[in-house]
């Protein structure tokens, strides 16, 4: 009985684990059709997308032949009629059809664009077909539903940018130049946001990447816009009006001045653009032994554009009078000049007005035969508005910059030349034609509120 028991014992655990062996094998089986299910379900997926993308290929291929003969102007208009009756008006469409000849790429391009819309033709596929973003067929095809045909086709392409209308470009410096204050803007600084408001109060529809244009244009960051373009004069606007109704009345025995200094340079070598090789890069020693200083006071008659100038030794009102003695002599049988200058102390020193009292005497006026003397004075760091300040520019850039003159004299003798040059063919040539041979100057040479003399990378 015991073996007995003891054999049924072995056969129990022998039938148990075939038993786990054949579910442990069931469950591998059952594992394997569901794998191999999910195996042919994704198979049969793939091979429906490929069949549905060969044949999308198919009518991308037959989409770009129809753009491709449209654009050309080879389709058949009754064709095109035919296929669109029920989308499009047949008069509209023959307008949109005969615009496809225009001479002008922007106007095939819109009608391009809303026929290949209308017969279907995804966005995407017009817009690299035609080199054109997509939102500008969807805002084509939208201008055309709300404006109509006639609207739609009509509308010009800007001949000149914005940002390069003179007119909006002065009123954009205009606003610029004057303090925040003048037009009610508790700020000490401008913002392109805040002279984007303004100029849009005096009636231009322009927006700030406009004005942020013009001022880079203009060789400006606004950085520099801070520190150099505006005038925190309280009187700003007061000066201002009066230069402008002096010189709308001035008479042809009058002479206005724009008075400064340049300087102190240094004769020594400079830096500057020039033309190099490729692989060269011009260099300059950072320590330089000078071979001397210059200063130049000069002044600029706006009337007649000739530079009356000589060298200093400092800036000071001894040398803004000796300048004055120079210029009543040359004006000599004038009936008045007018001398407008920064606001620098020594333009405004006891020295100087009791100077110009003495030569407004009637006594000194009829014996030396000059004119009276008035100042003009410009406001506080208008420095933007020192017309003389351009022509100094076009100096700087002309002789000074890439210089390496070996002595003080020979400094003197370049620059002698190129103001003798400079008036000799503003003597010949009284209006400025072009600004070929002094193009190296900023701006024409005449009182402007809107434009800039200084140049903004001169310290």
């Amino acid at each position: 009985m015991i073996c007995s028991c003891k054999r049924l014992k072995a056969i129990c655990e022998k039938f148990q684990k075939v038993e786990s062996e054949n579910m442990s094998l069931r469950k591998s089986l059952m594992l394997c059709e569901r794998t191999l299910s999910r195996t042919m379900q994704k198979l049969e997926y793939q091979t429906s997308l490929a069949v549905e993308l060969s044949e999308l290929k198919e009518i991308e291929k037959e989409a770009l032949i129809f753009m491709y003969i449209m654009k050309e102007g080879k389709f058949e208009f009754n064709v095109l009629k035919d296929h669109l009756r029920h989308k499009i008006n047949p008069e509209d469409l023959r307008k949109l059809y005969e615009t496809i000849f225009d001479k002008r790429t922007y106007m095939r391009n819109k009608a391009l664009g809303v026929i290949f819309t209308l017969c279907g033709i995804s966005a995407n596929m017009i817009a690299n077909f035609l080199f054109l973003y997509k939102r500008t067929i969807r805002k084509k095809f939208v201008a055309f539903q709300k404006l109509g045909i006639d609207k739609f086709l009509s509308s010009r392409k800007r001949d000149i940018s914005v940002h390069d209308i003179p007119e909006i470009q002065n009123a954009v410096f205009s606003v610029l130049h004057s303090p925040p204050i003048t037009h009610g803007i508790n700020r000490t600084t401008w913002t392109i946001k805040l002279i984007t408001q303004v100029i849009n109060k005096n009636g231009y529809g322009v927006g700030k990447n406009t004005v942020d244009k013009i001022i880079k244009n203009a060789g400006y960051r606004f950085r520099k816009a801070r520190e150099v373009l505006t005038s925190n004069d309280p009187q700003y606007d007061e000066k201002l009006n009066n230069i402008k109704n002096i010189l709308q009345r001035l008479r042809p025995d009058d002479r206005f001045f724009s008075i400064d200094e340049f300087g102190p340079f240094s004769v020594k070598q400079q830096g500057g653009r020039k033309f190099v090789k490729a692989d060269e890069y011009p260099t300059i020693p950072q320590w330089q032994k000078s071979k001397g200083c210059l200063i130049l006071t000069g002044a600029l008659e706006l009337s007649t554009n000739q530079i009356t100038y000589f060298y200093s030794t400092k800036k000071d009102s001894a040398e803004i009078t000796k300048l004055l003695d120079i210029l009543i002599k040359k004006c000599s049988g004038c009936r008045r000049i007018y001398l407008s200058w920064d606001a620098a102390s020594w333009h405004s020193s006891n020295i100087l007005f009791q100077k110009i009292n003495e030569v407004n005497k009637y006594g000194y006026r009829k014996k030396h035969n000059t004119p009276i003397v008035k100042i003009a004075p410009l406001p506080a760091r208008a420095q933007f508005l020192n017309v003389i300040e351009s022509v100094f520019s076009g100096m700087s850039y002309s002789i000074i910059q890439n210089s390496d003159y070996i002595s003080v004299d020979e400094a003197k003798k370049a620059i002698d030349r190129y103001f003798f040059e400079r008036n000799t063919y503003y003597k010949k040539n009284p209006k400025r034609a072009g600004g070929k041979l002094w193009g190296n100057e900023r701006v024409y040479p005449q009182f402007k509120e809107g434009q800039n003399c200084k140049n903004p990378r001169w310290r």
